[in-house]
């Protein structure tokens, strides 16, 4: 029997290809009921790839035949099983997202495949693949060393040049070290088409940044907000923003040209890079207002009055997700490595280890509390409401909430976690409750918020669990509770809040 690729949405095993499937058969029948259209390729089908081909299909502009291509492996394959059976493979709370899914259904312009023969009858191909950053830490998360390896997206990069068309039009999204695009992809088709006897002077690299937010502004963050581009040449900048003004409402969000493909690669890392320093920058701020027995979100608060500072974080678990958690790491990688600068990015690589240190201190916080308390914490039966990074996400990648976990397991403590979104927490082999109440209706000595879910504030079926309930240990990590839900909460039972002074 083949490998199979089990999706984590829904459970269920898709078998991998064998090597006699008649995968070309299919991609051609599709194009020949889209004749005449421009073919767009979108390489790659995870967070930011598969809703973009979704975005593609329903082009406020062009009548486009989207084909979303990814690797016929155990990671990826059920995303183009699912894709084919009328199946979102993908959770979230964005009702524009299966919106424009049964569109594309609907209309019969988007196709899931893992056959490269696709990448020879693309017009445009708009590159959405990983590229990681591997991150040596110890048991407490403290980042030792990192590495950024550059081969599986060249070996993608390979990929389109051994069989794109000469005219072609290639976008990179994916979030690469500056100096990439002009250092390595553009060499790297050049060569291709050369090797192949094929002009390499007509194709064309723009590198416009994905800004993608998964959540309920998940379609919103791609087709209704500002994008910022470049191209390897006038021309390929040029044919960028043609194509962008076709999945983009540019009328109400304009698109921003830089100069070149570093200035824009740039761009998406320093985006990032400030909002993690943002991020670290309020850590100290709040040990410092637990020490003075200040409520550090009213003086948040009160301070983003001022224009100047209206984005100032609050306090939180840690920060997890895709981006924040490495783009500054390959800013400074690349300082160092493509622009051979003998120092990397200082500031910002420290940003990432006071970030990664946010989940342990919330731990080493939840401990010295319970010992006030004279609460000992093996055995402590915890449950988590939310293990994804951030809230109204389905989102587990390094999440904050891992290491807070690991912690808990380390300590002996008994745990449980509930999540609307996730089924299954791949990451630490969990099976999760997806139902608040049949949670809440257990048994537990502490319970953590550790995900800022929406459907957790204001709700009723939570605080009359917490009100009728005495002696437990409630620990926010998200500022979840309101000022009146903090005082109902504190009548009988323990409160901790990060951030927040006794």
């Amino acid at each position: 029997m083949n490998s199979v690729s089990r999706s984590p949405l829904t459970g269920k095993n898709y078998e991998l290809p064998s090597e006699g499937h008649r995968e070309k058969e299919y991609i051609q029948d599709f194009l020949c009921k889209h004749q005449g259209k421009p073919v767009v390729l979108v390489q790659g089908l995870g967070f930011v790839g598969g809703v973009m081909s979704l975005v593609c299909a329903n082009s406020v502009e062009s009548d486009y035949a989207v084909i979303g291509i990814d690797l016929p492996n155990e990671d990826s394959f059920w995303k183009i099983g699912s894709f084919r059976e009328g199946v979102l493979p993908l959770s979230s709370t964005d009702p524009k997202v299966a919106s424009f899914f049964e569109n594309a259904k609907k209309k019969g312009n988007h196709l899931a495949t893992f056959d490269s023969f696709a990448y020879s009858v693309a017009d445009v191909v708009i590159v959405d693949i990983n590229l990681d950053v591997e991150k040596s830490s110890d048991e407490n998360g403290s980042l030792i060393s990192f590495e950024v390896s550059l081969e599986a997206f060249k070996s993608a990069i390979l990929t389109i040049s051994e069989l794109c068309k000469p005219d072609i039009l290639i976008i990179i999204e994916t979030t690469v070290p500056p100096g990439t695009t002009k250092s390595l992809v553009v060499p790297i088709i050049r060569d291709g088409l050369a090797n192949r006897n094929l002009p390499n002077d007509q194709f064309m690299v723009g590198h416009s940044y994905e800004r993608v937010m998964p959540g309920p502004n998940y379609i919103d963050s791609i087709q209704n907000f500002f994008r910022v581009y470049s191209g390897m040449d006038i021309k390929s900048a040029d044919s960028t923003e043609a194509f962008l003004r076709t999945i983009i409402k540019t009328d109400e969000y304009p698109l921003t040209r830089l100069s070149n493909t570093n200035s824009t690669e740039i761009a998406k890392v320093l985006e990032n890079s400030y909002r993690a320093a943002n991020i670290a920058f309020m850590v100290e701020w709040s040990r410092f207002a637990e020490e003075a027995g200040v409520d550090i979100y009213e003086v948040v608060n009160a301070i983003r009055m001022r224009d100047t500072h209206k984005n100032m974080m609050l306090p939180g678990l840690g920060v997890g997700g895709y981006c924040l958690t490495k783009d500054p790491l390959l800013a400074s990688w690349s300082k160092q490595e493509i622009f051979k600068s003998k120092e990397g990015l200082t500031q910002s690589e420290q940003g990432v280890r006071i970030n990664d240190q946010m989940p342990l201190f919330a731990f080493q916080f939840f401990k010295e509390k319970l010992n006030s308390l004279s609460k000992e914490i093996k055995g402590l039966r915890v449950l988590l409401l939310g293990v994804s990074y951030r809230g109204d996400v389905a989102d587990t990648r390094y999440s904050p909430v891992e290491l807070f976990y690991n912690l808990l397991i380390k300590a002996q403590c008994k745990v449980r976690a509930h999540d609307y979104f996730v089924k299954h927490w791949e990451e630490c082999s969990l099976s999760l409750e997806n139902d608040l109440q049949n949670a809440l209706s257990s048994e537990f000595d502490a319970l953590v918020i550790t995900t800022a879910h929406s459907d957790y504030r204001n709700n009723l079926n939570l605080m009359q669990v917490l009100e009728e309930s005495s002696n437990l240990v409630i620990f926010d990590t998200v500022g979840l509770f309101s000022k009146s839900e903090l005082k109902i909460i504190e009548q009988k039972n323990h409160l901790l809040v990060l951030g927040r002074g006794d």
